[in-house]
C-alpha cells in the first residue's frame, strides 16, 4: 500500500479459481444486453506467470489506455447519434398529424436540421482524433474535449429526437427509447464529463 500507484499490477484471474465467486447481475438503466455484475476474489491465489506486463506497472497501463478508451466511447457516441437520426427520419416521414407528414413542420424539420449539423461537427472531430491516435498523437486533453462534447451532444440529439415522436417514443417497442436509455451512461464511464472537463481546465488555466 505504501507504493501507491507504483504498487499496482494486473492479473489475469481465471473465472473457474478457487475463491473466485460471481455476485448478482446488476440492473441498470440501459446498455440491457451487457451483463454487469459483482465480482468477489476469497483469497485466490493466481500465480506471477499469470500477470498481464510488469509488475508495479498496472496503473501506468491504465493511464495509457484512457485515450483509446475515451475515443471508443466517442466513436459509439457519434454511432448512436447517426443511427438516432436515421430512424428518426424514417419515422416523421411515414407518421402524419393533422393531415400531413411530420416532416413537413417546420419544428420536425429544425429538429432533424440541428441533429445533423452535431452529427457533422462531431463528427469532424471525431475523425480528427482517430487520424491523431494512428499518429500517436492523442493527447488526453484532446480526447478529454472530444468524449465531452460528443456524449453531451448523444443525450442532447436523441433527448430532442425522441420527443418527435410523441408518446410512442417512450415505448420500448420504438428503438429511439432504447437510444435514449443507453446514451446516458456515455456521460459516466470513461471518466465523467465533470472529469473531463477538468482536465481541459487544467491545460487551460494550469493547475
Amino acid at each position: 500500500p505504501q507504493a501507491k500507484a507504483k504498487g499496482i499490477s494486473i492479473f489475469l484471474v481465471d473465472a473457474a479459481l478457487d475463491g473466485v465467486k460471481k455476485g448478482r447481475s446488476l440492473q441498470k438503466i440501459g446498455l440491457h444486453a451487457q451483463d454487469t455484475a459483482e465480482l468477489f476474489f476469497d483469497d485466490v491465489y493466481v500465480p506471477t506467470t499469470q500477470r498481464l506486463g510488469e509488475e508495479g506497472q498496472g496503473f501506468a497501463y491504465l493511464m495509457q489506455e484512457l485515450p483509446r478508451e475515451r475515443l471508443s466511447i466517442s466513436m459509439m457516441a457519434l454511432g448512436s447519434i447517426l443511427g438516432a437520426i436515421e430512424i428518426t427520419k424514417d419515422y416523421v416521414l411515414e407518421r402524419k398529424a393533422f393531415g400531413q407528414p411530420l416532416s413537413q413542420m417546420q419544428n420536425t424539420r429544425f429538429v432533424l436540421a440541428n441533429a445533423q449539423i452535431k452529427a457533422k461537427a462531431a463528427q469532424a472531430f471525431v475523425d480528427q482524433c482517430a487520424a491523431l491516435y494512428q499518429q500517436h498523437q492523442l493527447s488526453v486533453t484532446q480526447v478529454a474535449a472530444l468524449k465531452c462534447f460528443i456524449t453531451d451532444a448523444q443525450c442532447e440529439v436523441i433527448d430532442q429526437l425522441l420527443q418527435l415522436f410523441g408518446g410512442y417514443g417512450y415505448m420500448q417497442e420504438y428503438p429511439i427509447s432504447r437510444f435514449f436509455v443507453d446514451a446516458r451512461v456515455q456521460k459516466i464511464y470513461g471518466g465523467t464529463n465533470e472529469i473531463m472537463k477538468e482536465i481541459v481546465a487544467r491545460e487551460l488555466l494550469g493547475k
